[in-house]
């Protein structure tokens, strides 16, 4: 991959800067191309993520061995007229390009990683420090060893810290714990202008309530301070299997207004081979079979995935406990898949997918919050599209309490108490994404029409009036924050949000 004349020239106007500024050593090493590249190889990387569908050219990547230097890049972008767009890149999980820089400097955060792991146990085990680069899946192996662990998840555990938190961090504890971003004491922020601040809720509250959620808007989370607690040992874990949506998601509401259960999480089930690839986890109901002839029946079948924690302080009364808690549910009862493991095992069960064995895929994946009162409604219509398109994804449903989230922070949901989020984990052939982006599209018409008032998570908007849309009244205070740290929108050019039309 080439790159232009013009960027070679930014890239020459960058290093001089590094040089003629900075009196720390590693400014030689960027004439050595080892803290500031464009060799084909790392270029390649920067312009391209998990979605596989957006693919932007930057000048060049940033592999910073310190936090100043990534502090050095956005001080000398400030300087420069025009300044060049930085963007901050964790494991490259985006879907539509939010991680890349066109033009400009991607910061490969991972770099940070390379010569010392930053994840610190508070002395006595409240919180954890931990580098914005880290991944959650290290987070969980060090805290562990000292029987701890953070209190809210994501699904898939080898994300970046600060990639998350940028976003949300959601998965089936939210609603007990909250998103990760309602789990945090205190950041480290490189903000736009290049300044180094700490903030929390008492100290610099403005950054701090910014940047959770903020999709990279104002600084780049260079730590995060993480509340842990102590760590059950084990977990009781079911996939219960139901036909009827309204009986499902009834189900599903009822166990999150419960303290009981740990982790709640629902699928939809439109092919038999998804309870079949359960049984590597699961002990299968012996009527296993009986699935299949349901769902040829059914069209579609539902899941509720429900997990209670125990020690061995528990370890007597867990059976009892859960079965109290199945027999609250309406579940078909000949279908239960059940698991006793380890936290570990339970919350790495994902695994990682970072090396696929396969030719390359592309993602163009769909998440909705959606407002509990007209899930039926959106129900009812995506599965009529659903089914007339043939496009089978998939689906993850499941409730969260509002109240679990801080509206101060930039992130955006439905302004009911209780909503769902969706997610349509499309995959396809790289050059055949675009069926599943018109489906994403009618599903996106539907609710337009319906007057349904659902809100993207991970969002993916063409136009700053679509996001103003998307922020409702929190667009003054976010533009206003914007104006504050990155006053000459330097950050996170790929998300479009400033820099679109």
């Amino acid at each position: 991959m080439g790159i232009p004349s013009r960027i070679s020239l930014l890239l020459l106007i960058i290093i001089s800067c590094f040089t003629r500024i900075s009196a720390n050593p590693s400014a030689q090493s960027l004439y050595d191309g080892k803290v500031l590249r464009n060799d084909s190889d790392s270029i390649k990387k920067a312009s391209n993520d998990y979605g596989n569908i957006v693919h932007e050219i930057p000048s060049a990547v940033l592999f910073p061995s310190s936090v100043k230097e990534i502090s050095g890049l956005l001080r000398w972008s400030n300087e420069r007229s025009p300044p060049f767009t930085v963007a901050a890149r964790g494991r490259g999980h985006s879907a539509r390009g939010q991680a890349m820089a066109r033009g400009g400097v991607v910061v490969d955060m991972t770099a940070l990683s390379k010569t010392r792991r930053r994840i610190r146990v508070s002395r006595n085990g409240t919180y954890v420090d931990v580098g914005g680069e880290q991944l959650w899946i290290d987070v969980l192996r060090a805290t562990l060893k000292r029987g701890l662990a953070p209190v809210s998840w994501t699904d898939y555990l080898y994300l970046s810290v600060g990639g998350t938190l940028s976003n949300a961090g959601i998965s089936g504890q939210s609603f007990q714990r909250g998103p990760q971003i309602n789990n945090v004491l205190e950041l480290d922020v490189i903000t736009g202008k290049g300044e180094f601040m700490t903030c929390s809720r008492e100290r610099n509250p403005e950054l701090f309530f910014a940047v959770l959620g903020g999709l990279g808007q104002f600084g780049i989370i260079t730590r995060a301070r993480i509340i842990l607690d102590k760590a059950p040992t084990r977990v009781k874990w079911v996939r219960l299997i139901y036909s009827d949506f309204s009986i499902f998601s009834r189900d599903q509401e009822h166990l999150i207004s419960s303290n009981s259960p740990n982790y709640v999480e629902g699928f939809l089930i439109i092919d038999e081979n998804t309870t079949n690839q359960w049984r590597s986890s699961f002990s299968s109901p012996s009527r296993q079979s009986d699935i299949a002839a349901l769902l040829k029946k059914q069209g579609i079948l539902y899941s509720i995935e429900l997990v209670k924690y125990y020690d061995n302080r528990t370890a007597s009364t867990i059976d009892k406990d859960f079965e109290t808690l199945l027999k609250e549910l309406n579940f078909n009862p000949d279908f239960i898949f059940s698991a006793d493991t380890s936290l570990f095992d339970f919350l790495h069960r994902v695994g990682d997918l970072d090396s696929p064995a396969g030719p390359p895929e592309s993602h163009p994946w769909l998440n909705l919050f959606i407002p509990k009162s007209r899930i039926s409604d959106f129900n009812a219509g995506v599965l009529a599209l659903s089914q007339t398109q043939r496009v089978l994804p998939l689906l993850i449903f499941y409730p969260l309490n509002r109240k679990k989230w801080d509206d101060r922070m930039s992130a955006v949901t439905p302004e009911e108490d209780v909503f769902y989020t969706l997610g349509l984990l499309h995959s396809s052939p790289p050059n055949s994404y675009q069926i599943y982006d018109e489906f994403n599209s009618q599903i996106l018409g539907f609710c337009k029409r319906a007057g349904i008032k659902v809100k993207q998570y991970l969002p993916n908007y063409k136009s700053q009036g679509d996001w103003i849309q998307h922020f409702g009244p929190k667009w003054p205070t976010f533009r206003q924050r914007k104006a504050t740290f990155d006053p000459k929108f330097i950050l996170s050019p790929g998300q479009g949000i400033f820099n679109s039309a």
